[in-house]
């Protein structure tokens, strides 16, 4: 959750200077892709040690991971390197990004000696954020939407709402911010942001000005 919460940024489309394709998005709100993780197969055994003492950027402490943690700057990601030839990339904006990351890592493995090769790339999960740019009665939309809501602001501030179809996670603040998780494609990333937007404009909150002071009330 550290991550979701330190990565939310306040842009709600992908190139914001470019208009927003409402047939497409009928919110107007485009959810940013945070992180794109995507695993490999590179089809044989590895030592991992080697490649930690060899390989720039690769670090390996098998008392506390069992994978060999290796990073590049372009496109800025990390890589996961375990013994029996699986890599996990994360990190990557894009699904093309992290394509081409996987390909660099693999490429790296091979010039260290390894007859490493490059099978069953798969999108994994994708991390998609926005702002709605409105704040949201969390307690009202818990109770309304129980079957798919798990709310306890004592444990965690986001209220969790698990969708059915497509069947994706999302994380909801009271300030308008949503985290859309579990994605394998970014179209349903979108699916979901558009299914669970007009829910969200039923429980907002707003702000009445009342002799200086303002109060608040709600649409529900």
């Amino acid at each position: 959750m550290s991550y979701i919460k330190e990565n939310m940024t306040d842009q709600v489309s992908e190139g914001s200077s470019n208009p927003v394709d409402l047939t497409e998005h009928p919110s107007g709100i485009v959810p940013t892709l945070q992180n794109v993780v995507s695993t490999v197969n590179l089809d044989c055994k590895l030592d991992l040690k080697a490649i930690a003492l060899q390989a720039r950027n690769a670090e390996y402490n098998p008392k506390r991971f069992a994978a060999v943690i290796m990073r590049i700057r372009e496109p800025k990601t990390t890589a996961l390197i375990f013994g029996p030839g699986r890599m996990v990339c994360t990190g990557a904006k894009s699904e093309e990004s992290s394509k081409t990351a996987a390909r660099k890592y693999a490429r790296v493995v091979q010039k260290l000696g390894f007859p490493a090769k490059f099978k069953d790339l798969k999108i994994q999960n994708i991390v998609g954020s926005c702002d709605v740019k409105f704040p949201i009665r969390l307690e009202g939309l818990a109770y309304a939407h129980y079957a798919f809501s798990s709310y306890d602001p004592e444990m965690f501030p986001g209220l969790i709402y698990k969708m059915k179809s497509p069947m994706i996670v999302l994380l909801i603040f009271v300030s308008g911010k949503i985290v859309i998780t579990g994605a394998k494609r970014r179209e349903d990333t979108y699916k979901a942001f558009e299914n669970i937007y007009p829910v969200l404009t039923g429980f907002k909150k707003i702000r009445i000005r009342v002799a200086g002071l303002f109060l608040a009330s709600w649409s529900c």
